[in-house]
């Protein structure tokens, strides 16, 4: 399991979503060892010939910091995301997000190279996703509940709270 929990919760949506998921790649070897950098998750849907590199982030640094930092990390990803897919046709548009746990994105569309994401937007896509396939199954005769896989624990966890909504949005607002 990751030790960042977002990166943990982008690793698993895109994988559940059919992604061969890459996670904490370091690239670039360096000649006398270590390596250049580190990218946190990165993706590929085969399917749909989509690749995306997503960058997490708890930060709470300042703006110019922020756009050095993922501008970086985006250039690495740039020069050897290819590298991580070896036997694979790669397309060359990579998709660019940072995911941030406290942001907005009301002033920072994007940074670095990437698209901003505030974790909420993030967390409120799943938990739609969830709420939807919940409705499905409750109101749409020989639909299939499509329970999320152990190996997902985050994602289980909001299924679960999109499943039962009503209940927790009660409770809350006793």
């Amino acid at each position: 399991m990751q030790n960042n929990f977002l990166e943990e919760l982008v690793a698993e949506w895109l994988e559940y979503n059919g992604y061969f998921v890459k996670r904490n790649e370091r690239v670039g070897p360096l000649p006398t060892g270590g390596y250049k950098g580190e990218l946190d998750v990165v993706a590929f849907k085969p399917k749909i010939k989509h690749l995306i590199h997503v960058e997490a982030t708890t930060d709470t640094d300042s703006w110019e910091n922020r756009e050095n930092r993922f501008r970086d990390k985006f250039a690495l990803g740039d020069e050897y995301i290819k590298d991580l897919f070896e036997g694979l046709t790669i397309p060359d548009e990579i998709e660019k997000k940072v995911l941030f746990a406290y942001v907005s994105n009301t002033n920072h569309e994007t940074v670095g190279g990437g698209k901003v994401v505030p974790a909420k937007d993030y967390l409120l896509e799943i938990l739609r996703e969830f709420k939807k396939q919940a409705f499905l199954w409750r109101t749409v005769p020989g639909s299939l509940w499509r329970t999320v896989p152990e190996k997902y624990p985050i994602l289980r966890v909001l299924q679960m709270v999109a499943y039962d909504w009503g209940d927790f949005d009660e409770e809350l607002n006793k």
